[in-house]
């Protein structure tokens, strides 16, 4: 899974995971286990939802997040 902040028109932002990337022919996008990026419930969203499909026409834009992990951190030390 992708994670993603989806940038809604006139909005907080979004964030949640995507299967994959959306596509250009895309009209819609299925955002699973949608939250605030704080980590709080969206407060237009009931409390037991786990999938929003949003159209297109209400996203300005959307930003992919990179997952990091601990090993593939690469750091300089002085000694």
């Amino acid at each position: 899974m992708i994670t993603v902040i989806v940038h809604i028109n006139n909005e907080d932002p979004v964030m949640g995971e995507v299967d994959e990337i959306p596509k250009p022919e895309d009209q819609n996008i299925l955002v699973k286990n949608p939250r605030r990026k704080d980590g709080k419930d969206v407060q237009y969203l009931e409390a037991n939802v786990t999938q929003v499909i949003w159209p297109f026409h209400r996203i300005t834009f959307i930003e992919l997040i990179q997952d990091v992990k601990e090993d593939e951190i690469i750091s300089f030390v002085r000694e």
